[in-house]
C-alpha cells in the first residue's frame, strides 16, 4: 500500500466537517479537522499536511490569512479554497495567497473527490520535484569530487611532468617533437580549464555570494568587463561600444561576479561574431531597475536553440565556423543574475545577431 496523504480540512461548519470526513473515509488518507483558523494553524504544524482545505469566512482568523500563514510556513502544501461566498475576486485574492484551488460551497461528494484528487496529484507532483532537486545536488556535488580528485589532478600531475620531461630533453628534442610536445601542453591545458570552468558552475554558492553584497557601479562593472575582453576583440578587430547612461543607481552585488558575467557574454559575441564587426553596450535606469543590453551582429542563434541556451553544458548547433565551447558560461551567468535578484534574457535572429538583456534591481 502507497503513502498516506494526511488531508487538513479547516471551516467553521461542523456539517462540512463531518460530510467531508465521511465523503473520504473510505479512502487511503489520514485525515484531520479543524473548526477555526487557529487550531487550524497549530495543526499545519502538528499533523504535517499534504493538502489543506480552507473556509474563507469564519469567526477569528480569516480564511485569507490562515491560507497566507500556511504559505509562509511550507509554500509546497497544496491547499484548496472552500465557501459559500464565491465571488471572482474573492477566487483572485485566495490564488494570490497560495490557493491551488476553489472549490464553492454547496458540493456533492463527487465533485469533492474529484478536486481532492486533484489536490493530491498536485502535491506528488510537488513531491517529485523537490526529490529530483535534492537528486541534482547530490549529483552536482558527486560530480565536483570526482572533476577535482579523479580528473583534475592527474592532470596537474601529467602537466608537471610533461614540463619538467621538455626541460631535460631540451637539447635533445627535434623540431618536429617540440612542436608535438607543445601541441600536447596545449590540449592538456585546455582540459585543465575546461574542469575549472566545470567546477565554477558548480561552486556558485548563491546564499555566500549574497553575504559578499556591497553598493556595486555598473558603469565600473562594464568598465572592468570591457577591459578584460579588449585583447579577445583586437585579435577579430571587433569594435566594443559603450553607452551608459549617468548618472545610474548602484546596485547591490558582487562587483567581481557580475564582471564575470558582462565578461561572458561580450567573450561570446565576440566569438560568434565576424571579423570586423561590433559589439554595442548600453546601460540605463527604468522603474527602479538597471538594465543592461549586449547586442552583436554575429551569427544569432535558431529559434529551436533559445529556449535551452542558459542550460548547463548547451552549446547549440553553432556550425563548424566558430571557437568551440563548454556551454557553461551563459550557466554559470544565470546563477549569478538570479542570485543578485535579477534576471537575464536573450532576443536573436539566426544570421543577424543577438541581444542579451540584464535587469537588476537598484539599491
Amino acid at each position: 500500500m502507497g503513502k498516506k496523504f494526511k488531508i487538513l480540512i479547516i471551516d467553521d461548519e461542523e456539517v462540512i466537517l463531518d460530510s467531508c470526513t465521511l465523503i473520504l473515509g473510505s479512502g487511503n488518507y489520514q485525515l484531520a479537522t479543524a473548526n477555526n483558523g487557529k487550531l487550524g494553524l497549530e495543526l499545519v504544524g502538528e499533523f504535517q499536511p499534504d493538502l489543506v482545505f480552507v473556509d474563507l469566512k469564519m469567526p477569528g482568523i480569516p480564511g485569507l490569512e490562515v491560507l497566507e500563514k500556511i504559505r509562509d510556513r511550507d509554500p509546497n502544501i497544496v491547499t484548496i479554497v472552500i465557501t459559500g461566498y464565491a465571488t471572482v475576486s474573492s477566487a483572485v485574492e485566495a490564488m494570490k495567497n497560495g490557493a491551488y484551488d476553489f472549490l464553492p460551497k454547496p458540493f456533492g461528494p463527487d465533485e469533492f473527490r474529484l478536486i481532492t484528487q486533484r489536490g493530491l496529484d498536485r502535491r506528488r507532483l510537488v513531491l517529485e520535484t523537490i526529490s529530483l532537486r535534492r537528486e541534482k545536488e547530490m549529483l552536482r556535488e558527486n560530480f565536483a569530487a570526482i572533476v577535482s580528485h579523479e580528473l583534475k589532478s592527474p592532470l596537474g600531475a601529467v602537466q608537471q611532468n610533461l614540463f619538467v620531461l621538455e626541460d631535460e630533453l631540451s637539447d635533445k628534442l627535434s623540431e618536429e617533437q617540440k612542436s608535438k610536445i607543445e601541441r600536447m601542453k596545449v590540449k592538456i591545458n585546455d582540459l585543465i580549464n575546461l574542469i575549472h570552468t566545470w567546477l565554477r558552475v558548480i561552486s556558485v554558492d548563491v546564499k555566500k555570494l549574497q553575504e559578499n553584497f556591497k553598493p556595486a557601479s555598473i558603469a565600473t562593472v562594464i568598465s572592468k568587463a570591457i577591459e578584460n575582453v579588449q585583447p579577445q576583440a583586437k585579435r577579430k578587430d571587433i569594435q566594443l561600444v559603450s553607452s551608459v547612461q549617468e548618472p545610474l543607481s548602484l546596485v547591490s552585488g558582487d562587483e567581481g561576479t557580475l564582471v564575470e558575467v558582462i565578461g561572458n557574454i561580450l567573450g561570446n559575441g565576440i566569438k560568434f561574431s565576424r571579423v570586423g564587426s561590433r559589439i554595442t553596450i548600453k546601460a540605463e535606469e527604468k522603474e527602479n531597475s538597471l538594465f543592461i543590453s549586449i547586442t552583436d551582429t554575429g551569427i544569432g542563434i535558431s529559434k529551436e536553440d533559445l529556449p535551452y541556451i542558459f542550460e548547463d553544458f548547451y552549446t547549440g548547433n553553432t556550425g563548424p565556423v566558430v571557437e568551440k565551447s563548454s556551454g557553461l558560461g551563459l550557466a554559470i551567468s544565470k546563477r549569478i543574475i538570479e542570485a543578485h535578484n535579477g534576471s537575464i534574457s536573450v532576443e536573436s535572429e539566426l544570421g543577424k545577431g543577438s541581444t542579451f538583456t540584464i535587469r537588476l534591481p537598484v539599491q
